[in-house]
This record gives C-alpha cells, sequence and structure tokens, in this order.
C-alpha cells in the first residue's frame, strides 16, 4: 500500500487551488471550493476526521427529533448550541425537514459576535447569498445547504429559538497544515459543474446472451471522464441478468461489477436517477465520476439473460484523458450488495472496506414485506470511520435529503436533484429507495469504512429486501465485491399483491356527484387509532349511485381478488364493486349495532392490467336498522388469484 507524506497530500491540494489563492496572510478563497469540484472527485483528502452533530435518539428508540430533546449539544442563555469545533475543518450539508424562521448563528474562531445569522429557513431558500441554489435548497420532504462554511480555528452554531426538532450536520476536519479560511461576508460558492473534455468514442454493439461485449479498453495510462449507454430502458431491466464490469491495471478482479440498470440509478428496473453523476436522461444512462488509472482499463457488459434472449444493440460513448493517475488519487469502485431478507437484529451492510479511500455516492431500492406500509424508512444510517461511529442519521429518507415519507407533496414520489433524490415511493407495493452524491461532504476513510443502514425504528425488526450500490475511491486497483450471486438471485422480486391505504395517500378518482362528503378521518375504534376515508350522504343522488372510485396503480397484469377492511358501524351501508356499470362479487352489508375494524372481506376477484386501474365500489342499499349510508374505508387489498382463486372470504356477503 503507497503511503505519501502529509505535506505531499497538502501540496497536491494546494495544486487544484492554484488559480483561487492569493498569499496575502491568508487564502483569498475557501479551500473547501477545491472539495466541491467534480474533476478532484478522486483525489485524496487531507483530512483527520469526518463527523456529524445531529438529533438521531441517544436512547435507542425513534425519538429523533420528535420531542427536541436530543436536537443539542447544549444549552447557552437563549440559544441551543447545535455544532461546535475546533478546526481548521469545514461544515459541508446542513439538512432538515422542519425548519423555522428563527435565528441560526455561526460563530467563527472564537468570535463573541456572530459573523453569520439568519432565519433558519432561509438557509434552504435558495436565494439568500451566499445561500444560493443549487448548493441551497429543498424537496421531497428536506430542506438541504451544501454551502461549505470553512473555519480557520473554531466555528460554533447556535439555534435562537424555543424548540429545534429534527436536523444533521456534516463537517470534515483537515490536517493541521491545509490553508483553511474563514468565511467571510460576501463569499460566495460556486455549484458544482462539469463538462467532461477530452477524447470522445463513440461506438455500436450488438449485446447478445453469453457474449461479454467490450465497451471501451486501453493499455496506456489516462482517466475516463464520461461513460453513456443506451437505450436506458434496455439496460434497466428487473431480472438484473446485464452486467456492467470495470478493471483498472491488470487487477484480477474487477473494481465494478454491478447490475448495469442498477448502477445508473434505476428503481426496481425503471430508470429513476437524474442527478450530477450518474442516472438516466433523453435514452441515455450515464455517469460522470472520473476514473483514473495507471496503465489500462477495460468496462465491459455481459448478458446473463440465458440462450432464449434477444439481442440488444448497445450505443456506448466514453470520453477519456491521456492524463494518467496521479499519486494521490484513488481508483474508482463500485459495490453491489442486496439483503433479501435483511437480517434480523442487523443493519443493512452498503459497504465493508479496509484501506484509504472516500465514499462518493450510495443508491438504496429498499421493499417491505408488507404492502401499504413502509414504516421499515426509519431506521437511520450509520457511517463507522477508522473504527469510530462518526456519523448517525435521524431516518432513512433523511439521509437521502428528503423527509416524511407517505406524506403528499413530502417524500411520496420520484424526485431527482443535483446530488441526491427518492427513486421511488410506492406505498402500496411497500417500495421506495434514494440515491446520493457526496463532493465536499464525502465520507474520508484512512483505515476503514463500515456504512450501514437499520430496517424499522427500532432493533432492525422489519423484514425488507435491500438492494444498495456504493461508489467510492480506494488506493488500490482491484475490486472489493464478493462475486455477483446468481440471476435467480439478483432478480427483482414481484411482489403477489398490493394494498391501498386510502387514508393516507390520495388515489380517489371520483366520488358521487352529488349529496355527499368525503374526508380522511382519524378516529379512536376498539382502543385503537384507525385511518380510514369516509363517505357519507347527506340525501339521494341524483346521477348514479353514491360511490367512490380509487385508482390502483397495478404492478402485474393477472386476475386479483379485491377485499377490504373497513369500519362496520350502526350508520354504515351496503357496498359491492361495479365494472362498467355492472356488479362484480357479492354486496356486503357493514351494518353493526357498534362501531368496530371488520376482518378482511373478500369483494370480488377482476382482472387488471399492468398500469392504472380503477376499483369501483358503490353504496347500493343499507340495512333495515342502519341509521344511513355510509362507507368508512381503511384497506383495499388486491392479492394474485391462484389458479382463478383467491382464497375464502374472511365473512359471508349477503345471499
Amino acid at each position: 500500500m503507497m503511503t505519501i507524506t502529509s505535506a505531499a497530500w497538502t501540496l497536491s491540494w494546494i495544486s487544484v487551488m492554484a488559480a483561487g489563492i492569493a498569499w496575502a496572510g491568508e487564502p483569498s478563497r475557501p479551500f473547501a471550493d477545491a472539495l466541491q469540484q467534480v474533476d478532484a472527485l478522486a483525489r485524496f483528502r487531507p483530512v483527520v476526521k469526518i463527523g456529524s452533530f445531529s438529533s438521531y435518539d441517544r436512547s435507542g428508540g425513534n425519538d429523533d427529533g420528535f420531542s427536541g430533546k436530543h436536537s443539542f449539544l447544549r444549552k447557552e442563555g437563549d440559544g441551543l448550541v447545535i455544532a461546535e469545533l475546533h478546526g481548521p475543518g469545514v461544515l459541508t450539508r446542513i439538512w432538515t425537514p422542519t425548519p423555522t424562521t428563527d435565528p441560526l448563528e455561526f460563530y467563527f474562531d472564537g468570535e463573541t459576535s456572530p459573523r453569520l445569522r439568519l432565519p433558519f429557513l432561509e438557509l434552504f431558500g435558495g436565494q439568500c447569498p451566499p445561500f444560493v441554489a443549487p448548493l441551497s435548497g429543498r424537496g421531497g420532504g428536506g430542506y438541504y445547504c451544501y454551502v461549505p462554511l470553512e473555519f480557520a480555528k473554531s466555528i460554533k452554531v447556535v439555534f435562537r429559538g424555543p424548540k429545534l426538532q429534527f436536523y444533521q450536520i456534516n463537517y470534515a476536519l483537515y490536517e493541521p497544515d491545509v490553508p483553511a479560511r474563514s468565511y467571510r461576508p460576501g463569499d460566495s460558492f460556486p455549484a458544482p459543474t462539469l463538462t467532461p473534455t477530452g477524447t470522445t468514442i463513440r461506438s455500436q454493439h450488438v449485446l447478445s446472451p453469453d457474449k461479454p461485449i467490450t465497451i471501451f479498453e486501453t493499455t496506456q495510462p489516462g482517466r475516463i471522464v464520461s461513460l453513456k449507454l443506451g437505450p436506458a430502458e434496455a439496460l434497466a431491466d428487473q431480472d438484473r441478468r446485464v452486467v456492467l464490469r470495470m478493471s483498472w491495471d491488470g487487477s484480477a478482479r474487477p473494481a465494478v461489477d454491478v447490475p448495469v440498470g442498477d448502477f445508473f440509478g434505476a428503481s426496481f428496473g425503471d430508470p429513476a436517477a437524474c442527478s450530477l453523476l450518474l442516472g438516466a436522461k433523453e435514452g441515455w444512462s450515464y455517469a460522470n465520476f472520473p476514473m483514473p488509472f495507471d496503465r489500462s482499463a477495460r468496462i465491459e457488459l455481459v448478458s446473463e439473460r440465458g440462450s432464449g434472449g434477444p439481442d440488444v444493440t448497445i450505443t456506448s460513448e466514453v470520453v477519456w484523458q491521456d492524463r494518467p493517475r496521479e499519486a494521490t488519487e484513488g481508483w474508482f469502485q463500485a459495490v453491489w450488495r442486496r439483503e433479501n431478507p435483511t437480517q434480523t437484529g442487523q443493519p443493512f451492510t452498503f459497504l465493508d472496506v479496509k484501506g484509504r479511500g472516500h465514499l462518493v455516492g450510495v443508491t438504496l431500492q429498499a421493499q417491505g414485506a408488507k404492502p401499504g406500509d413502509t414504516g421499515f424508512f426509519e431506521g437511520d444510517d450509520q457511517a463507522t470511520i477508522d473504527g469510530e461511529l462518526t456519523v448517525h442519521g435521524t431516518g432513512s429518507e433523511d439521509f437521502f435529503n428528503g423527509g416524511w415519507y407517505i406524506l403528499p407533496g413530502r417524500w411520496d414520489d420520484r424526485a431527482t436533484f443535483l446530488l441526491s433524490g427518492c427513486l421511488d415511493y410506492q406505498l402500496h407495493l411497500a417500495r421506495t429507495g434514494g440515491y446520493r452524491l457526496f463532493l465536499a461532504d464525502a465520507y474520508c476513510f484512512h483505515r476503514s469504512l463500515l456504512l450501514t443502514i437499520e430496517h424499522g425504528p427500532v432493533g432492525n425488526q422489519a423484514v425488507t429486501d435491500y438492494t444498495g450500490v456504493t461508489y467510492f475511491y480506494l488506493d488500490r486497483a482491484g475490486g472489493e465485491a464478493a462475486p455477483l450471486p446468481s440471476v435467480e438471485a439478483r432478480a427483482v422480486t414481484p411482489p403477489k399483491g398490493f394494498v391501498i391505504v386510502p387514508a393516507w395517500v390520495g388515489p380517489i378518482r371520483s366520488f358521487s356527484m352529488d349529496h355527499a362528503t368525503i374526508g380522511r378521518v382519524a378516529e379512536q375504534v376498539d382502543g385503537q387509532t384507525v385511518r380510514f376515508l369516509s363517505l357519507r350522504q347527506d340525501g339521494p343522488p341524483s346521477l348514479l349511485q353514491h360511490f367512490v372510485a380509487l385508482t390502483a396503480d397495478v404492478p402485474h397484469s393477472g386476475r386479483y381478488v379485491v377485499s377490504a377492511v373497513g369500519i362496520a358501524g350502526p350508520d354504515a351501508g351496503i357496498v359491492q364493486m361495479l365494472r362498467d356499470d355492472q356488479p362484480i362479487g357479492k354486496p356486503f352489508d357493514f351494518y353493526a349495532p357498534r362501531r368496530g375494524k371488520t376482518d378482511l372481506l373478500r369483494l370480488a376477484e377482476i382482472d387488471l392490467t399492468r398500469g392504472p386501474n380503477h376499483l369501483f365500489f358503490a353504496l347500493v342499499g343499507k340495512n333495515e336498522k342502519s341509521t344511513g349510508k355510509g362507507f368508512d374505508l381503511v384497506e383495499i387489498h388486491c392479492q394474485l388469484a391462484e389458479n382463478g382463486k383467491g382464497g375464502s372470504s374472511a365473512a359471508a356477503p349477503l345471499p
């Protein structure tokens, strides 16, 4: 393993910064500017420690900011100290889903007055210098700031408000001889950009089953700065049978051995990410990580679709430079890992690696075992660097700069941003996932890195299927991942059914034309809080019956058994499914002398096609004892029928 002195590392970084430093007692620009440069992403960093401050529950529970109990280091007068460091160093990321208009203050180098003070919310507005877009913004329910606030001696961050909830602040501490320069009023920070330049090689290839194709190969030193493959839809398949392999400098094990769709940020076989460094756009899958090498490189695609699989024409575009790897740069690596199911009591492991390097990206595709429930995404991320737990997050969507999964307008749909995003959110399938890129906030390690994420709020108890890709640089060319498992063990697991929870999500297509109201209700039923969609009439309809129609995004075509959980009660009506205005199945009487949650009631069997379908529930009458004609719907279950049979009913329909 190579060893290079601290001074050599720092001099290498100073050369990167040469155009922006004017020596007049201190640098004219913060050293952290270089940490945002994509061209320098492969370079090892003169960092002695990576860490974070966050509101995670120190007791091991799930109060990661709800009460505010863990949301500060200490109280200081009327303020809450939420971060304090002695440098030199830099704050690289600030995140919250709960900003307020209370002031946030930054004290540099022991000053008694804040050098920077603004409402917490304005930190993320994208328009208040230096916190401008795209380094500062919001989306997916989270608020994020990547403006690098550098300090030469120390920094203290104080929140001047009565209560702070969820927050994370990431930081890096520099080696002592790094030319750090504390933030000055008026500083601005360029957004990370890239314009890959070099020799462009465009090719077409026919990808046949079990016949690898070489996308790029050279026996001279250099670096790849851009890789594009198309068509993106042909590569991101649910079988994960097409594999991307990259090898550097004749290493026996590839540095990248990843199903190709997942490498570019797919979500369960669908192109999804669209970020600065990886994703899919305009029919292309692309990656813009700099990939330097000493003497040789090879990029291959391998189709493991079997002899019956189709040939696919692939177009590739590789941009490379004849600038070899520098002594202070690492080799690019990517590791694919899947746990299906995850281990009870143990978090999912993204990466467990020894050596020197830095983490620059992760993706996660997460699927729970219980459709209609994504509570497994309460789990925290944790990074153990050089044997010390230095980063502890507050929730899974938080790790990806989001917040508040399930809530409309928050983490409830695909969303892509420059450095992070939501790959998907489909509550009815218990599926979600995200991606995050690390530039200034890269997790640098000198001896080891263990990166994990929990599944479930406490104790890793939720049964899940987790698939992650981790992107990093390492001080050696050979790959770190174990060989990929069999194609059967890699394939996306298709759900056999799905669950619609209408009180949480809004798949309502339509409801009664008049004389009716619909709402979401949370009610104590049998000693428990139950959420449901409630349809109530205040008179006879002028058109059709009273009804509610829900839209179901069906993952696979087939014949489904449709069942429901509702609230029976003294004012409930008789409900029946319709299709094309015709009854299907048998009607159910939801009348009961007292209100209570029903069992799972089988309503009908119906053919559904992949994509949006409409499920129509009509109020067709009422029990003579009922005082009304309402319908309170808790859940809709759609299960693929077996041999045309979907199982037995939990309660008998009307004759």
